[in-house]
Order: C-alpha cells, then structure tokens, then sequence
C-alpha cells in the first residue's frame, strides 16, 4: 500500500497497482472472518482476512471498502488487505478516486 499526500494533507492508503491491489465493497459477512465482496474489476469473489491482519482490521460490515489482493493460484479468492471507515471512503469518493463499479458513496 503506497500513502498518497493531497494537498489537504490528508494520508490514505491506495491499492497498488504492481502487486494486484485493487478497491472491493463487501456484498455479504459469512462468518469465521470471510466475506463475499465485489471487486473494481467486475467479478465477485470470496475474501477472507489473513491470520496476523485480523487484529488490526477491527468489524467489517456490509458496504465497507476495501483493498484486497486476489490470490494467485485461485483468481476466484482473495485476501483483505486495509479497511476504510466511511469517512474515508466518502472523502475517496468526493475525489473521484474511486472506480465506477465501487464508487457506492
């Protein structure tokens, strides 16, 4: 995640795009930290929180944006890598940083 500094001096972590991050809204909570989630690039797929993250991703929610990064071997599966709280995915959103198959804010 690279922190990208406005000019309101302002300090959000983005998706990068090198290592496959990219911006997912959460569609529906599973349980044991697993979550269906729509992805910026179209598809659904099933993201779970990795073990050593889980602490300090605290409560997702349904709507939540996210970065995740799809797995490699299974394109259908992904990891969740930051939580935005909604303050920050209304300011992302105000910018227009946001994709348009996201962008719910």
């Amino acid at each position: 995640m690279k922190y990208s500094s406005q000019q309101e001096n302002i300090r959000l972590p983005l998706p990068e795009e090198n290592d496959d991050e990219m911006f997912a809204i959460v569609n529906k909570v599973l349980g044991g930290s697993r979550m269906d989630v729509s992805c910026a690039d179209g598809k659904n797929r099933l993201a779970r929180i990795p073990g050593g993250k889980r602490r300090r991703i605290k409560r997702i929610n349904m709507g939540d944006l996210l970065i995740i990064t799809p797995w490699d071997i299974q394109n259908e599966k992904a990891d969740i890598q930051h939580r935005y709280n909604k303050y920050q995915a209304r300011y992302l959103s105000k910018k227009q940083m946001l994709p348009s198959e996201v962008d719910v804010f």
